[in-house]
């Protein structure tokens, strides 16, 4: 039953409901926008093209992004750091392409359901199996007991409850989530085997073909908001100028070659990696069109790509927040969220036995 089998291949026409979230800890970086919110788009819109109606409409409850903010409370935020973050992460989406006319965009604390699937689903989860998810392994590395916060140790189950929640049939994740989707599988069959139901259908990942972003500064790290370093990262609000002395800056090596070796030469990899993403050519091709010049042309033509696409959604992040229609589109998400969550919940409710 553990570890149930999961496979990443899949075609629009297998998706019945999309679900994937993000935690609000501010400003989307190129990582998150690459690495997700891209892959977002592009799902929200092929999926619209494939089930439109007759008359030009599609039914929005096929697909629900959203800012997870009980997540974020792990990480013990500043609250007024974390109200604005969730304000900038939700515009930030929406700037991306993220459409509220397309899709259902909102806060997860504004949906009950999802900590109240939660306790439930803690109910039946095996504390063994979370003491030995790599993440909270990662995140709890030389902390003391005391100082480890339960909501880390059952981050997992939060997680599987966001999006059983909705029997979401497919999940966007990173490689890195993997391993949680896996988890929110096996309490799906948990749930259906304990209660004899066949009520939670088994989630499949859909993992973006995409190169992985790592840190400006060092190229086996991930891109990340929390390294001190403001250079090590590209925001989605960053002026052209901030991008093109970010990528002159960014680490590379003594060699003047330029081949694509993400093991022996990660900092010029993870340049190449981006420059492919922007232009859709493989890293090889990007190769190909780099030989012979030099470092400061290829850093130059990764600025241009990376300016032409990330400025003007800085431009329309900055437009929304200003329009101050951000509390609205929440709103009226959590509104269409809770209706789909609340049948989800009393069925499960009456299944166990509290209803």
């Amino acid at each position: 039953k553990l570890n149930s089998p999961i496979t990443p291949h899949f075609t629009i026409k297998m998706i019945k409901r999309v679900f994937s979230g993000i935690q609000p800890t501010g400003t989307p970086h190129l990582g998150n926008y690459i690495g997700a919110i891209k892959n977002w788009v592009n799902i929200q819109n092929d999926l619209v093209n494939q089930y439109r109606n007759t008359n030009g409409t599609h039914d929005r409850s096929r697909l629900l992004f959203c800012a997870v903010d009980l997540h974020a409370l792990t990480s013990s935020p500043d609250p007024k750091v974390l109200r604005e973050s969730i304000n900038d992460m939700v515009a930030s989406l929406m700037a991306c392409g993220i459409d509220p006319k397309k899709s259902i965009l909102y806060q997860q604390s504004m949906v009950t359901g999802h900590s109240e699937l939660a306790w439930i689903l803690n109910c039946l989860a095996p504390m063994g199996r979370l003491g030995r998810m790599t993440q909270f392994k990662e995140k709890s590395a030389g902390k003391l007991s005391e100082n480890i916060c339960l909501g880390l140790f059952s981050y997992p189950v939060l997680m599987s409850a966001d999006i059983l929640l909705f029997n979401a049939s497919h999940v966007p994740v990173g490689n890195d989530q993997k391993q949680h989707l896996e988890f929110a599988r096996d309490l799906a069959i948990t749930f259906n085997d304990k209660f004899k139901t066949s009520l939670f259908s088994l989630p499949s990942p859909i993992i973006g073909e995409h190169a992985r972003i790592m840190s400006l500064r060092d190229g086996k790290c991930k891109m990340s908001k929390s390294d001190p370093a403001e250079s090590s990262r590209i925001l989605i609000s960053d002026s052209a100028d901030q991008i093109w002395l970010k990528i002159k800056k960014a680490k590379t090596d003594n060699d003047d070659s330029i081949t694509y070796d993400p093991e022996n030469r990660p900092e010029l990899a993870n340049l190449i990696g981006i420059y492919s993403t922007f232009t859709e050519k493989s890293c090889e091709k990007c190769v190909e069109e780099f030989q012979g010049k030099g470092k400061l042309y290829v850093k130059e033509k990764i600025s241009e790509v990376i300016v032409e696409k990330i400025v003007p959604i800085g431009k329309e992040r900055e437009r929304i927040l200003n329009d101050g229609v951000v509390n609205q589109v929440l709103k009226e998400g959590a509104e269409r969220a809770s209706e789909i969550a609340q049948k989800t919940l009393y069925e499960v409710q009456s299944i166990v036995g509290i209803r």
